[in-house]
């Protein structure tokens, strides 16, 4: 179950104090969506950077062109006295144990962009070591191009061990010079922020939205219509409504459609969204906030995600793909 929940504080640029971070050391370990990210606007604000990556990795050449230090994780990790760990969830207990946590002395800070594994417990930094949470809710290539332009995006910030006793005060300091604190961040806990971002991926925003999507294109699929209408109604139009949603919110976005959708959205949602999906939502968050489901996805990444690729493959063969495939090709501006 979660951590006892913190009222949230929201903290802006003001709050920060960029001091916090002169004379120290940051090893970002990953060069992925979110490491480049880290990397790069850390380096921008005077911040010393060094990334860690495993030998031959792909990512080690696209590091050295934007003049970043690039060494192994051990090698980063030792020289690092705040170690932010930004490779995939289901490979950080194995590299943390190998290679970082040999290296962790008291003083260091570890890092993470997502409480997953701290807050299922597969890793449990030393007691002397602040262990901080700074979470951009945007992907990396935005993270870094909103901080080019001179802005920023919101994030979570959490810390789940204080050893410093300034944990907090350093974690604001990195917000800022990732440039989150342009847009403002939130305060959270290590468990509220995991638990919340696998339930919002898993009913809402990736799965909830997918097969939402899937069942109206197969209904009207299965009713007789033409699947590139289908595709249209179902999917290419769904990004007009996001992005209204997204700038103005729901009530924004029902005033820019016509009246007949929004009266439709007020009618008919509810018949879609009923007590049975919303009881299902509840079954989710229980599995996140046991652990089920993180038991799940470790094991199944333990042996090989032969499960996980299966289904990738069989989602790539549904109708919705080959009908959108062929629609997009003909859109340029896509």
């Amino acid at each position: 179950m979660s951590d006892k929940v913190l009222k949230a504080t929201f903290f802006e640029e003001h709050d920060a104090n960029p001091e916090l971070l002169t004379g120290r050391r940051v090893a970002i370990i990953g060069f992925g969506s979110q490491g480049h990210a880290h990397a790069l606007n850390l380096r921008d604000s005077g911040v010393s950077v060094m990334v860690g990556l495993y030998e031959g990795s792909k990512s080690a050449e696209h590091a050295l062109r934007e003049g970043l230090e690039v060494r192994s994780v051990a090698e980063a990790s030792e020289w690092g006295d705040t170690i932010a760990i930004l490779i995939p969830d289901t490979r950080q207990t194995e590299v943390y144990h190998s290679e970082i946590e040999p290296h962790l002395k008291e003083g260091d800070a570890v890092l993470f962009a997502h409480g997953f594994n701290v807050h299922y417990g597969e890793i449990s930094p030393p007691a002397g070591v602040d262990t901080i949470l700074v979470a951009p809710k945007s992907p990396g290539n935005k993270v870094r191009e909103q901080y080019q332009a001179g802005r920023g995006v919101p994030a979570l910030i959490g810390v789940h061990n204080d050893a410093s006793g300034n944990a907090l005060e350093y974690t604001l300091a990195y917000a800022n010079a990732l440039g989150c604190t342009r847009a403002g961040v939130l305060q959270t806990t290590f468990a509220d922020e995991t638990e919340t971002d696998l339930f919002g991926e898993q009913a809402v925003l990736c799965g909830g939205l997918s097969e939402l999507v899937k069942a109206g294109f197969e209904t009207l699929v299965d009713a007789g219509y033409d699947p590139e209408l289908a595709y249209f109604e179902c999917l290419h139009e769904m990004k007009l409504i996001v992005d209204l949603a997204y700038a103005r919110g729901l009530s924004g976005m029902r005033s820019e459609v016509s009246d007949t959708a929004e009266y439709g959205d007020y009618v008919s949602g509810n018949r879609v969204i009923g007590d049975a999906v919303r009881a299902e939502m509840r079954e989710i968050l229980k599995d996140v906030q046991s652990g089920a489901f993180a038991r799940q996805w470790i094991e199944e990444a333990k042996t090989g995600g032969k499960n996980f690729e299966r289904k990738r493959e069989e989602e790539k063969l549904h109708g919705i793909e080959s009908v959108g495939r062929e629609l997009r090709s003909r859109m340029s501006w896509v």
